[in-house]
């Protein structure tokens, strides 16, 4: 089962009707222009091709444009994603490893450039209007450089804040992100998003 398509016929089902909203790209701009900063908690559902079940998993997020961003997996595995504006670590606490990479090459053309990124979307996507109704409004983005991992990712709007995220990468997986309590412009913490390796960690990369 799609779970975004899901969500979206429920979520159309219990909006009550609406004066007509900005498109999907109206508010994407919007979600761009007007969060500066912004906080939410997530669940994440991967549903993986020709398998039954899905891995679920759940955690937070935060951002501060441009490119800086938090990713705290909680459960069932203890993960943290920081882009701290110049490099992207990632930190696997039961491995104890870090890796690590130029900020400028691993969020380009990835996911978290649609929500932590700046105005400079369309030179790394073509976006698209991808349907809606009752304030819920879709967009789809398609990386243009052909070295992305994701062959598209659609987000669901509503209020000018995305709902939910859909990624399908190059071998027909699904990744979807049910975000909640989605916070514009709070006052965040600049510590978290400086990342230091823990002592003793194993640190693959630059």
């Amino acid at each position: 089962m799609n779970l975004f398509r899901s969500f979206a016929v429920m979520a159309l089902a219990c909006i009550c009707a609406a004066p007509s909203a900005a498109t999907g790209l109206d508010q994407l701009r919007a979600f761009i222009s007007g969060a500066k900063t912004g906080k939410a908690s997530f669940v994440q559902a991967v549903a993986a091709k020709g398998k039954s079940g899905m891995q679920q998993s759940s955690g937070t997020f935060t951002f501060e444009r441009p490119g800086k961003f938090r990713w705290t997996y909680q459960k069932p595995f203890d993960q943290v994603i920081v882009g701290d504006g110049a490099k992207l670590w990632i930190y696997d606490r039961d491995l104890n490893q870090v890796i690590v990479r130029k900020l400028d090459q691993a969020l380009g053309a990835s996911p978290a450039a649609l929500l932590a990124g700046d105005n400079a979307l369309e030179r790394n996507f073509d976006l698209s209007n991808a349907g809606g109704n009752d304030g819920v409004e879709m967009i789809e983005a398609k990386p243009k450089s052909s070295e992305t991992t994701f062959e598209r990712v659609r987000i669901a709007f509503r209020n000018n804040l995305p709902q939910v995220m859909e990624l399908t990468d190059t071998f027909g997986n699904v990744t979807t992100l049910f975000f909640a309590g989605f916070e514009r412009n709070p006052k965040l913490d600049a510590d978290q998003f400086r990342f230091v390796p823990p002592k003793g960690a194993d640190v693959v990369g630059e």
